[in-house]
């Protein structure tokens, strides 16, 4: 099947085998502004002080890395025309977009050239078009939604929600993979609350999830939403817990949320506070280097500036084509590839799967509560 996917891209394939000559150029391709900023230029940084390190470290192959930067702007349209740009600056691979809304649009682009891409997006839809060329780097809501809500029905014992989501490509594929195991689980959900992106005004939904006769509120939104949200839901005094996936407890939500994350919960593939020692010795560096604390969008940039070189090497020269086929069905362990942070592996639609965490926000930073097994 995968052979036949890679066929069809032949022609595009004829820069693919070429053998970078001087430096290797790697496009990121994120949100630098608009509403996704917040995440795009976490991502960004990540893959920035991922190529660095990478550089001054020998490079890949011997080759010095030039990393080529361009603003999707939060705009599915712009981020499309910023790939076809990349591509015609003859960039090796993709990093980004981080929004789901861009990515479905934008990888196409990318597919049609043969192009590995490598995605901060999480709406399952990203890995079921049958693309060959896109990678996750982090969990499709699809894998993070059934351990959250095991940890919710049977360490909490949870069977009434409130569920206030994102009205986008993400949300919906976050709303969906909730939904389903909602009926695995049991979970009546008593008030369904849809909004909308760069939303300001959450009072309403608030009042609506406080009201609801709910034990909890599961909150899927992108970064300053969420914060939004949670501001909102301490001022009105919301009384219930407020669990999400990945975004509601990152740290660019603690930042702009400040005390009012405290005692949100919810499951992270990733994070800076995990007590995995090479996560913090990463942490550490970019915040020298950045002057912030890194959310998972960074970790996810640095882990997928890593992945090209290993995998890279592992084949031992640029050839898009043999770098597809290698990622498919892979695991890359620590040992080998020390700048993936936790060992991961790649199914043969590029999904991901790895450790993850179950986290509190207690004092402005996440305390890790579960260790949950790969799924």
């Amino acid at each position: 099947m995968l052979k036949q996917l890679l066929a069809t891209t032949a022609a595009a394939l004829a820069l693919s085998a070429a053998t970078a000559s001087a430096d290797v150029k790697i496009g990121s391709i994120v949100e630098l502004s608009g509403p996704g900023a917040a995440a795009g230029v976490n991502f960004h940084d990540g893959v920035k002080m991922g190529f660095e390190e990478i550089n001054a470290a020998g490079g890949i192959l011997g080759e010095k890395v030039e990393l080529l930067e361009y603003d999707s702007q939060t705009d599915p349209q712009v981020s499309r025309a910023m790939v076809q740009r990349a591509i015609d600056d003859g960039v090796y691979a993709i990093t980004g977009t981080v929004f789901s809304s861009s990515t479905v649009v934008n990888m196409l682009v990318a597919q049609q050239a043969g192009i590995p891409q490598f995605t901060g997006s999480e709406a399952p839809s990203i890995v079921q078009k049958g693309n060959p060329y896109i990678f996750r780097t982090a969990f499709g809501s699809q894998k993070g939604m059934p351990k959250v809500a095991k940890y919710m029905a049977e360490e909490m014992g949870i069977k009434k929600v409130a569920l206030v989501w994102a009205n986008t490509e993400f949300g919906k594929g976050g709303y969906d993979a909730f939904i389903e195991q909602a009926k695995v689980y049991g979970f009546e959900i008593v008030a369904d609350i849809p909004t909308e992106q760069a939303q300001t005004d959450f009072s309403a939904d608030v009042v609506k999830a406080k009201n609801s006769g709910a034990d909890a509120v599961f909150v899927y939104l992108t970064e300053e939403e969420s914060a939004r949200f949670l501001r909102e839901a301490q001022k009105q005094s919301i009384g219930l817990p407020m669990i999400g996936e990945t975004t509601l407890i990152g740290a660019k939500v603690i930042e702009l949320a400040g005390d009012a994350a405290n005692g949100a919960m919810g499951h992270v593939g990733l994070s800076a506070d995990a007590g995995v020692p090479a996560i913090t010795e990463m942490v550490d560096r970019f915040k020298i280097k950045y002057k912030y604390t890194p959310d998972h969008n960074a970790i996810k940039g640095y882990t997928a500036a890593w992945t090209i070189k290993c995998v890279t090497e592992q084949i031992g020269k640029f050839d898009r084509e043999a770098f597809v086929e290698k990622m498919h069905g892979l695991t890359l362990s620590v040992e080998e590839c020390p700048g993936i942070l936790m060992t991961t592996s790649w199914d043969d639609t590029g999904e991901m799967s790895r450790e993850s965490f179950f986290v509190v926000v207690e004092d402005g930073k996440q305390t890790v509560k579960a260790i949950l097994p790969p799924n």
